[in-house]
């Protein structure tokens, strides 16, 4: 009689609705999973029934789907709070979307908004898991990108779990579900999303995740997932609400994020904990903070911790137009196009000092231009016991060729006739007339070319040059240092940071004030400077502070 008492109090029934079980295999409830077949329509009604008796009786119920090709077309579903969706493993049971029937129609699996559907605080998704199953959004098509068509698109989610999913090919982002709170984001897979966004659109992401419908608190872990080709970032999170509190409670962990535009990206987070992320060969940078979301509004206050950044076509580390904090320690930033570490002035507001950068105990080596370079205003930085050599790998000089000794693929150029030094045109652009790509990597003769876009089987920006079609590469950057300030920096520190190259003659110069900055009351102490062709170079401003015991073994 007790459990009964306590049952009523906290709204659920001692018994189930009649007629609408809590397990349910789809099979029997009118769902073919023949692969031909619409089971959309089925899939609907079967979710509203038990959506309905969920909230009847307050008692959660599972569709599991056994193995088969499971044919959504023309709709999407509408989500009900207390369902569950389950199947036997990607691969196994496969949600193929399509819209052939009306082209204008974005079809996810499974959406709950606040447009469409009243979704918000006071009436989230709960109680829903959605596991062991597959999506595959290849045969959703239409005349212009709509950022809708995802392969889930839920919104105001409250409880849940998302866990083995391998989600591909959708017109928009794989996974785009916003305002998650007490949920579990866990060993998604999604590859090839966003295959209909330019790269400039909205969304087009493999996981995009919209933050801050909650308040100043969303708790969300997104772990040990995997993205790789999708149109613009693997993984981000992006502010929604300009006129509320930035959320903390965020972490992303164990994730690999790669040859996507950007890798994971903070547009809006409050102390967003990125770590042990695995984060390579992105076109433009393996981590970002920016205000490149919809509301302007950037990260700020987050960890950058024990991950590995390395072979990104242009920045290992990018971070632009956040007022800081924001800490960078411990990680590998290795083998980038351009810089190691880049606090960018993206040139659209936000041009404030950034307050309390912190870079420490970072292993940044062998990226193409400087280790670390300063772009933007710091105030109260801190740059401590880094690891910082061999940099400047972009040392080769002007090239250009044509004639019976080059060719060239989608991906390569060869000219037998070369001697260039490895991966001495990395991160540069190279161009054949009126076509551009860039260079991942050289070896003496051959240039591999980085994709156009992500996915893109061509790295060219018009069709594949001719045999023999002269070419024509940039001289390398004269200045290419360990770190660089180019901004004004108002008491900052650099101490304790090994800033070396060790015989590769291609880190031109340990640490270089250039004649934009203006170092105020700034402490540059007892930073080790051996080999560096020239040890500190200042053209800019140096007042106050103190530059004391930098050594020079070679002096």
């Amino acid at each position: 009689m007790s459990g009964q008492v306590t049952a009523a109090r906290s709204g659920v029934r001692p018994y189930a609705v009649a007629g609408a079980p809590l397990l349910c295999n789809a099979r029997e409830h009118g769902l073919s999973g023949d692969g031909t077949t619409n089971d959309q329509p089925a899939l609907a009604a079967l979710v509203d029934r038990l959506g309905d008796a969920f909230a009847a009786d307050g008692r959660a119920r599972v569709i599991y789907c056994p193995p088969g090709v499971y044919a959504i077309r023309d709709a999407g579903t509408v989500w009900r709070s207390g369902v569950s969706l389950k199947g036997a493993g990607p691969g196994a049971t496969r949600f193929v979307l399509s819209n052939e029937g009306n082209r204008s129609q974005a079809v996810p699996l499974a959406f709950y908004t606040a447009q469409l559907h009243g979704a918000g605080p006071d009436r989230p998704l709960a109680y829903c898991t959605f596991a062991d199953f597959e999506i595959d959004g290849k045969g959703v098509a239409s005349a212009q990108y709509n950022p809708l068509a995802k392969g889930l698109g839920l919104q105001y989610v409250s409880g849940a779990l998302f866990r083995n999913l391998f989600i591909h090919h959708t017109a928009g982002t794989g996974f785009g579900c916003d305002f998650l709170q007490d949920t579990l984001v866990e060993a998604v897979r999604v590859l090839k999303c966003g295959r209909m966004d330019n790269g400039l659109e909205m969304g087009g992401a493999g996981i995009g995740i919209g933050i801050g419908g909650w308040g100043p608190i969303e708790r969300l872990a997104i772990t040990n997932c995997v993205a790789v080709g999708n149109a613009t970032n693997g993984i981000f999170l992006e502010m929604q609400y300009p006129d509320r509190p930035q959320p903390r409670g965020i972490r992303i962990s164990g994730c690999h994020a790669e040859s996507n535009r950007f890798g994971i990206s903070d547009w809006g987070a409050d102390g967003l904990i990125v770590t042990e992320c695995m984060m390579m060969g992105n076109l433009e940078a393996g981590f970002q903070v920016s205000a490149k979301g919809t509301t302007g509004v950037p990260g700020k206050g987050g960890l950058l911790t024990n991950c590995v950044i390395d072979g990104n076509l242009r920045d290992g580390v990018n971070i632009g137009n956040t007022s800081g904090p924001y800490t960078v320690r411990g990680n590998r930033i290795t083998g980038n196009g351009r810089y190691g570490y880049h606090h960018q002035d993206l040139g659209d507001g936000g041009r404030a000092a950034a307050e309390e950068i912190v870079i420490e105990s970072n292993d940044i080596w062998g990226n193409s231009r400087d280790g670390i370079r300063f772009d933007r205003p710091l105030r109260d930085a801190v740059i401590i016991n880094n690891r910082i050599r061999n940099n400047g790998r972009q040392c080769a000089p002007a090239a250009s060729g044509g004639g019976e000794s080059v060719r060239y693929t989608r991906n390569t150029l060869v000219d037998q006739r070369a001697d260039w030094p490895a991966d001495g045109h990395r991160g540069k652009v190279l161009r054949v007339g009126h076509r551009y790509a860039v260079v991942a990597a050289n070896d003496a003769t051959t240039l591999t070319l980085a994709p156009i876009r992500p996915d893109d089987a061509s790295s060219w920006s018009a069709d594949t040059p001719a045999p023999g079609t002269p070419y024509e590469l940039p001289p390398a950057p004269l200045t290419r240092a360990g770190i660089t300030v180019n901004a004004i920096a108002d008491s900052v520190t650099i101490r304790g940071n090994l800033i070396r190259d060790s015989g590769s003659a291609t880190q031109t110069h340990g640490i270089w004030v250039t004649d934009r900055a203006d170092c105020v009351n700034c402490r540059v102490v007892e930073n080790d400077l051996d080999g560096n062709q020239t040890v500190i170079r200042t053209d800019g401003a140096t007042t106050g502070g103190r530059w004391t015991g930098n050594q020079d073994h070679q002096s």
